[in-house]
């Protein structure tokens, strides 16, 4: 795999580029007011980084995988809900990348490597990265570091912050990569960004105590890290290029989360569930996860993780006798949790038991009918069991928790498809892939929909008004970054 900080080098360093968005609506998003919006504002920070999104979107660096997407966002919104400042609206996405390392974008992105998700070793650990990822959020660091320098235009200051997000050790020759001869100015982003690095600890550690996550984890995986470190060699892991740590910073780290309320703190079963998912799906082979977890699971029969993770590696190989039977004492356990009620209806419609598999799967929507990955998985498995029209009235009738997911459109565009649906199955796919920022996707499937023949009035209208909302939203959005070139 290519890798990211050297993507998004080359992604931001494309003048021009930084105006595209992923979202199909306006974000709503609060004014601060403060003298960072003269150099950019929110509504820039939301483009910048929907644009990057797209293009991870488009090289398929993030995992689309709804359970763990869904666990990682509900834990961040957790962190939201009691941070002091408000947030924007966020998007929080796992990188297909089994480094350690977690990164937040302009406008609201954040997103965290499936290979911090499998090092962390509690939930705290975890949410102590995303609080401080969202500290840089909530106190805008990226705008805040561009309105320190002036002279500097919005290309330029693109490249900049491309750096930042690779976090070279010798600034100069990541700007003389770029051709760009900015190696004081970047000297100077990157003392304001170790500020902000003080600063998100500061301010994550007092979010997450507040959301009731053990203060001390931070401190206790800081050290970790550093620890490992010494082992490595050159070959430091990303969390640590882009997030140094010292021994200050530890100290400090341990020194604030003691003057906070000791806290308890029992990890849920998801918590390690979706570990071992993330670690099987990010994981090069299916076979390489079957031995970690046939090796985890020798040391201890009684995981539960292991067992998960080594029957979803069984899955993906195609060996579904192994796969049930290695999760049977899993669903004997625990019979009602989501996540295991889900791989076990996988399990059985892979073995061919498409009825065994809906009823799991639809007894597990009703105990739990507003979460995404129930409602998904559920109607994916009726377009596989021929029931396309039940399964675009599962996806229309059921509020999701976390807000309308992307997924939702792809599957009804599957079941518009197998129902013969040819015009709402085109229109569908548009808004998928305009929700992935693929404007152009999204243009070519309204088109190919509006030179079929048996285009009723109602239907060319419907069509017409989509396609000229995209073609306004793309053409508007490259407008309003034509018209600042110097970023102001």
């Amino acid at each position: 795999m290519t890798r990211l900080p050297a993507f998004l080098l080359s992604v931001l360093a494309a003048a021009g580029a930084l105006g595209a968005a992923a979202e199909p609506t306006t974000v709503d998003l609060p004014r601060i007011g403060e003298p960072a919006d003269t150099v950019l504002s929110p509504q820039e920070e939301r483009k910048i980084g929907a644009h990057i999104t797209s293009q991870l979107y488009a090289h398929d660096y993030i995992l689309e995988d709804p359970e763990v997407a869904e666990y990682v966002a509900a834990l961040t919104w957790r962190l939201v809900a009691a941070a002091e400042a408000e947030a924007p609206d966020l998007t929080v996405y796992v990188i297909r990348d089994p480094r350690i390392n977690a990164f937040a974008l302009p406008g609201g992105f954040l997103g965290v490597n499936a290979g911090l998700l499998t090092e962390v070793r509690n939930e705290s650990e975890l949410a102590g990265v995303m609080a401080h990822e969202l500290a840089h959020v909530t106190q805008r660091h990226i705008a805040r570091t561009m309105e320190g320098t002036q002279g500097a235009n919005l290309a330029t200051w693109g490249a900049v912050l491309a750096a930042i997000l690779a976090a070279s050790a010798n600034p100069e020759v990541v700007i003389a990569a770029l051709s760009l001869g900015q190696a004081a100015t970047y000297q100077r982003e990157v003392n304001f960004t170790r500020a902000h690095e003080l600063e998100a600890d500061r301010i994550g550690i007092r979010t997450m105590a507040r959301a009731k996550f053990d203060p001390e984890a931070v401190a206790t995986f800081f050290l970790r890290l550093e620890q490992q470190s010494r082992l490595y060699g050159n070959q430091v892991p990303e969390f640590l290029r882009t997030h140094p740590v010292n021994t200050t910073r530890i100290s400090e780290a341990r020194t604030r989360a003691a003057s906070l309320p000791k806290v308890t703190v029992r990890d849920p079963l998801e918590f390690s569930l979706m570990q071992a998912r993330a670690r099987t799906m990010a994981s090069e082979r299916p076979s390489l996860a079957a031995e970690y977890f046939k090796g985890h699971l020798g040391a201890d029969e009684t995981s539960v993780a292991a067992r998960y993770g080594l029957a979803m590696a069984y899955l993906r190989l195609g060996q579904h006798a192994h796969a049930a039977e290695t999760f049977q004492p899993v669903v004997a356990a625990y019979p009602r949790q989501p996540n295991v009620a889900l791989m076990k209806g996988r399990i059985q419609l892979a073995q061919g038991d498409a009825k065994g598999a809906l009823a799991t799967l639809s007894r597990n929507l009703e105990y739990f009918p507003r979460y995404a990955p129930a409602i998904l998985e559920y109607a994916d498995t009726l377009i596989a069991a021929r029931r396309p029209d039940e399964a675009r009235q599962v996806l229309l009738s059921h509020e999701q928790a976390l807000g309308t997911h992307m997924e939702t459109y792809r599957l009804l565009a599957y079941a518009a498809r197998d129902a013969g649906q040819t015009i709402e199955a085109q229109y569908q796919m548009a808004n998928y892939l305009f929700k992935r920022g693929d404007g152009p996707g999204a243009l070519a499937q309204l088109d190919a929909a509006l030179r079929l023949s048996s285009l009723s009035a109602q239907e060319r209208s419907k069509l017409r008004a989509r396609r000229q909302e995209i073609a306004e939203l793309s053409r508007d959005q490259t407008q309003q970054t034509q018209q600042r070139p110097d970023g102001r």
